[in-house]
C-alpha cells in the first residue's frame, strides 16, 4: 500500500523517510556521504517530488467531493451533476496517480453513498413532484450516469460495503450485551483508558486495521451508554419521588416528548361554557385566518375541538351551524396556491362535514341561512329561535365539486387512484341531491338553477343504458327485469328534461341557460335522439353568438357539436356528421378545442401564466371524446362525400375541396415510396378511397370493417352491429354513384339488374340512386322502364374535350387580365370591369346632347 494513504501521522512518514538510504540503480554511479547538514535536505527531495502532484490531485477531488455533498443536503441536482463530471474529468487527470497508488477509499465511499442517496431519491414520488424541472431532468440523468459508471468500482464498492456492514454488525452485537451485563462496567471502565491508547497505537502501526477501529468506537459507545443510563435512573427516582408513576406504566414523563399527543387548550381551567365564551372563541380563531404563519392544520383542529366542546355543553344549533361553516371553509383554505388539489385526507373531512352540515339543516327548520344575513343579526344563542346564521351552503357545495374536479385533473388517469377517486362521484352526487332536495323547500329560484345546473353537469355526458333501450322502445328481456326497469322510476332523460326545462323557465342569466341547453343537447345526442338533438340546436341559435361565451362554455359547445356529428354518423346522416365535424377537424386542435390537452406553442404565443389557466380548464379524463374515433368518422364522413364529387367532376378545372384534411391524407397515401399493407386508421381510409374511385365497393368494406377498425373504433358504439350495416350500405351506395361517374362514358346503356348484382343492392335501392342522379343532372341519361336498362345520352364531353374546354378557359383568363391592364394604362377608372358604366355614360350623354342640352350644362 502506498505510503500516502497509511494511517501513520506525518512525523513517522517524514523519520522513515529520512531514514531510507536513497542509491539509483539505473546508473552506476555513487555519492559521497553528504554532511549532516545537507542529507536531510537531499533525503527529502525524492519524497517532495513523489507527494506534490498525489497531494495536488488529492486536494482537486477532495474539494469536488465537499461540494458534491454539500449540494445532497439542498437537494441541488443540477450542482450535483456538474460537480460530478467535474470529479470524473479530475479522476481521469490522476489516472496514472491511480494506477501506480490504487483507488482512494473516499472516492469509493462518495460513489457509494451518492449511488443510495439519489435512489432514494428516486422512490420518493412525492418529493420528485416538488422538484422543478432542472432538478428532475438533472436527478434522471445524474442516476443513469452514477449507475453506468459505478460498474467499473463494483468490486471496490462492495468491497466498502462489506466492512460497513461488518462494523455495524460488532456495534449492535456489543449494544446487546452491554445491556444485559451491568454489573461489569465499573470494573471495565477502569481498563478503558489504557486500553484504547493501546488500540490506538495499533491502529496507527497497522494499517487498515477496521477491527481496532470498531473497538475504539465500541468504547466510546459503552461509555455514553453508561451516561444514559445514569440519566434514566435518575429521572427513575425523581418519578418515583413525585408519585406519577403507577404500576400499569408511566402516563408522564418531566423532561421528555410525551407520549400521548395532548390536546389544545381552548379555556382556562374554571371557566364557565356558554354561548358569548364560545363565539368570543370563534372570533380569535377566525382573526388568526389568513395572517402569515398560521398553522392551517392546528386552525382546522382547534375548530373541531370548538364543535365538540358545543356539543357537550348542549349550546344549541345555531353555533354548530356557525363552526362547520368555517371549519369547510378552513379546509379549503388549506391549499394557498389556487392551481393546488385538496389532499385525500383533507377531501373526506370535507365531504363529512357538508354531510354533518346538511343533517342539521334537514333535522331544524328553525334554522335559516343566507348570505344576506348580516353579523351583527345572527341569532346564535340556544334562547334565540328562530336562529339565523350567515353563510351559504350553495357556495360550499359548488367549491366542493370544484374541488373534486381538481382532483380528477391531477390524477394519472391510467392509475388505480384515479378509479378509486372517480368513486368519490357518487358521494359528490348525493350531497347535490340533498342540497337539491333543500333548496328546492327554502331556496331562491335563482339559488334553485345554480343547484340545477351542477346536477346537471354530472348527468349530461353519461350512457344511461336502459333510458336507450326506452328511447327505442325496449323493454327488459324477462319479466323481472321489466319489474326492476319500472322499480327505478324515472331514467336520466326525465331528468334531464325536467331539470332542463325549468332553467330554460325561471333563469335570468345567460350562462346558466346556454349550458343547460347544450348538455341536453349532448344528452340527447349520446342516446341517438338526431332529431330532438338537432331541432334544439337550430331552435338556441347558439351558433350564432358562441364566440362570445367564455372557454368554458365554448369548450362545452364545441363538446356537444362533436357529440352531435357522431349521432347524426351513427344515424346514416353522411353530410350532417361532416357538417357538424368540420369546424373541429379542420382547425387541427381538436385535443385543445375540447378541453382534453394542450398543444406545443411557442412561448410567444402562451406564456406560464396562461398555460396554467388553460390546464385549469381541461376536462377530467372520464368525459374525454376519443379522438381517433371522432377522426375516424369524420375521414369515412369526407370519403363518402368526395369520392364520388371528384369522380363527377374528374375534367373541372373550378373543383371545390370538401374536405381539405381528407385531401392531405390522400395526398400523404400517395407520396409512399412502397405501398404496404395499412396499419393505422388513416391508412386504412386512404386504401379505402382508392378502392372506391375504382368502384371496388368490396375492398372498400374490408379496408374499413375489420378486426383492427372494430377494435379501435366501431366496437366503442353502443350499437356497434347497426353501425357497421349502416357503413356497408353507405358503401355500396356511393361506390355505384362513383363506378357511373367514372364509366358512364364507356357503356351505351347498362342493366340495371346487372348494377343491383355487382353492387349487392335491391333493384328499387339502384332505381331510386340512378333516378335521382339523372333529376339533379349529375348522370346525362335515361331509363328504359320495360327493360329496366339504363340507357346514356353522350352527351358528356370525352377527355380531349375536358382538356379543350379546361385550356378555353384558361386563355380567356388571360384575355381579361391582358384587357384589365391595357384599359389601366389608357386612363380609365376601373379598367375592363368598369367598361359598362363608362358606355352608359356615353349613350346618356348622347341623349342629352339629342334633347337640346347644351354640353357646357353637362
Amino acid at each position: 500500500m502506498s505510503r500516502f494513504f497509511a494511517t501513520g501521522s506525518d512525523s513517522e512518514s517524514e523519520e522513515s523517510s529520512s531514514a531510507d538510504e536513497i542509491t539509483p540503480k539505473a546508473t552506476g554511479t555513487t555519492f559521497n556521504k553528504p554532511t549532516s547538514g545537507l542529507r536531510n535536505k537531499e533525503a527529502f527531495t525524492p519524497n517532495l517530488i513523489l507527494c506534490c502532484p498525489l497531494r495536488f490531485r488529492f486536494e482537486e477531488l477532495t474539494n469536488i467531493i465537499k461540494t458534491i455533498r454539500n449540494a445532497m443536503k439542498i437537494r441541488d441536482m443540477s450542482k450535483c451533476l456538474e460537480e460530478f463530471e467535474q470529479l470524473y474529468r479530475a479522476f481521469l487527470k490522476s489516472k496514472t496517480i491511480v494506477d501506480k497508488e490504487g483507488v482512494p477509499q473516499f472516492y469509493i465511499r462518495l460513489l457509494a453513498d451518492l449511488e443510495d442517496y439519489l435512489n432514494q431519491l428516486w422512490e420518493d414520488k412525492e418529493g420528485k413532484k416538488k422538484m422543478n424541472k432542472n432538478n428532475a431532468k438533472a436527478l434522471s440523468t445524474l442516476r443513469q450516469k452514477i449507475r453506468k459508471y459505478n460498474k467499473d468500482f463494483e468490486t471496490e464498492i462492495a468491497s466498502y460495503k462489506e466492512v460497513l456492514n461488518s462494523s455495524t454488525n460488532v456495534i449492535s452485537l456489543c449494544r446487546c450485551q452491554d445491556e444485559e451485563s451491568e454489573s461489569d462496567d465499573d470494573e471495565d471502565s477502569e481498563d478503558w483508558g489504557s486500553d484504547s491508547v493501546d488500540s490506538g497505537g495499533e491502529s496507527e502501526d497497522n494499517e487498515g486495521a477496521a477491527a481496532s477501529l470498531a473497538v475504539v468506537f465500541l468504547k466510546k459507545y459503552k461509555d455514553g451508554r453508561r451516561k444514559r443510563h445514569k440519566k434514566i435512573e435518575q429521572v427513575e427516582e425523581e418519578v418515583d419521588e413525585d408519585g406519577e408513576a403507577e404500576e400499569g406504566g408511566w402516563e408522564k414523563v418531566k423532561g421528555g416528548v410525551p407520549l400521548v399527543k395532548e390536546k389544545p387548550k381552548m379555556f382556562a381551567k374554571g371557566t364557565e361554557i356558554n354561548s358569548a365564551v364560545v363565539i368570543k372563541k370563534l372570533t380569535e380563531i377566525l382573526q388568526a385566518r389568513g395572517k402569515k404563519g398560521t398553522d392551517r392544520a392546528a386552525q382546522i383542529e382547534l375548530l373541531h375541538a370548538l364543535s365538540g366542546i358545543s356539543n357537550e355543553n348542549n349550546l344549541g344549533q345555531g353555533i354548530l351551524v356557525k363552526i362547520k361553516f368555517n371549519i369547510i371553509a378552513s379546509l379549503y383554505d388549506y391549499n394557498t396556491n389556487l392551481a393546488a388539489f385538496m389532499k385525500p385526507e383533507m377531501w373526506k373531512k370535507c365531504l363529512e362535514c357538508i354531510d354533518e352540515l346538511l343533517d342539521i339543516l334537514f333535522e331544524n327548520n328553525n334554522i335559516f341561512i343566507g348570505e344576506n344575513i348580516a353579523e351583527d343579526s345572527e341569532n346564535l344563542a340556544i334562547s334565540d329561535q328562530p336562529f339565523r346564521v350567515r353563510g351559504c351552503i350553495l357556495t360550499l357545495v359548488e367549491r366542493m365539486d370544484e374541488e373534486f374536479t381538481k382532483i380528477m385533473q391531477n390524477t394519472d388517469p391510467h392509475s388505480q387512484e384515479y378509479v378509486d377517486n372517480l368513486k368519490d362521484e357518487g358521494r359528490v352526487c348525493g350531497i347535490i341531491d340533498r342540497l337539491l332536495q333543500y333548496l328546492e323547500s327554502k331556496g331562491s329560484t335563482e339559488e334553485v338553477c345554480r343547484i340545477y345546473l351542477r346536477r346537471i353537469m354530472h348527468t349530461y355526458y353519461k350512457f344511461d343504458y336502459k333510458a336507450h333501450r326506452r328511447s327505442l322502445g325496449l323493454q327488459g328481456e324477462t319479466k323481472s327485469e321489466q319489474d326492476q326497469e319500472e322499480s327505478e322510476g324515472e331514467d336520466s332523460a326525465i331528468i334531464m328534461d325536467r331539470l332542463c326545462k325549468f332553467i330554460y323557465a325561471k333563469d335570468r342569466t345567460d350562462r346558466i341557460r346556454t349550458c343547460a341547453i347544450l348538455c341536453h343537447i349532448y344528452h340527447h345526442a349520446l342516446h341517438s335522439r338526431w332529431y330532438q338533438a338537432r331541432d334544439l340546436m337550430l331552435m338556441s341559435h347558439l351558433q350564432d353568438n358562441i364566440q362570445h361565451a367564455d372557454p368554458p362554455v365554448q369548450i362545452l359547445y364545441n363538446r356537444t357539436m362533436v357529440q352531435l356529428g357522431i349521432c347524426a354518423f351513427r344515424q346514416g346522416m353522411i353530410k350532417d356528421a361532416h357538417n357538424a365535424l368540420l369546424d373541429i377537424q379542420s382547425s387541427g386542435r381538436a385535443k385543445e378545442l375540447l378541453g382534453q390537452g394542450l398543444l406545443m406553442r411557442n412561448m410567444q404565443e402562451r406564456n406560464a401564466e396562461q398555460e396554467k389557466i388553460e390546464k385549469r380548464r381541461q376536462v377530467p379524463f372520464h368525459m374525454h371524446i376519443n379522438l381517433e374515433l371522432l377522426e375516424c368518422v369524420y375521414l369515412v364522413s369526407a370519403m363518402l362525400l368526395e369520392i364520388p364529387y371528384m369522380a363527377a367532376h374528374e375534367f373541372d378545372a373550378r373543383r371545390r375541396m370538401i374536405s381539405k384534411q381528407f385531401h392531405h391524407q390522400l395526398r400523404v397515401g400517395e407520396r409512399q415510396p412502397l405501398l404496404g399493407p395499412p396499419e393505422s386508421m388513416r391508412e386504412h381510409v386512404v386504401a379505402a378511397s382508392k378502392a372506391m374511385k375504382m368502384g371496388d365497393w368490396r375492398t372498400c368494406h374490408s379496408f374499413i370493417i375489420n378486426e383492427k377498425m372494430n377494435s379501435k373504433v366501431w366496437d366503442l358504439f353502443p350499437e356497434t352491429q347497426c353501425v357497421r350495416e349502416m357503413l356497408v350500405r353507405k358503401i355500396q351506395e356511393e361506390s355505384l354513384r362513383t363506378y357511373l361517374f367514372t364509366y358512364s362514358s364507356v357503356y351505351d346503356s347498362i342493366s340495371m339488374e346487372t348494377l343491383s348484382e355487382m353492387f349487392e343492392l335491391e333493384l328499387p335501392t339502384v332505381h331510386s340512386i340512378i333516378s335521382k342522379m339523372i333529376i339533379n343532372e349529375e348522370l346525362m341519361a335515361s331509363l328504359d322502364q320495360p327493360t329496366q336498362t339504363v340507357v346514356m345520352h353522350r352527351t358528356e364531353p370525352t377527355s380531349l374535350q375536358n382538356m379543350a374546354l379546361q385550356l378555353a378557359e384558361k386563355l380567356g383568363g388571360l384575355v381579361e387580365n391582358n384587357e384589365r391592364v391595357f384599359d389601366l394604362k389608357q386612363g380609365v377608372y376601373g379598367g375592363y370591369f368598369n367598361r359598362g358604366q363608362y358606355l352608359a355614360k356615353i349613350q346618356l350623354f348622347e341623349y342629352l346632347e339629342s334633347e337640346g342640352a347644351k354640353k357646357s350644362q353637362y
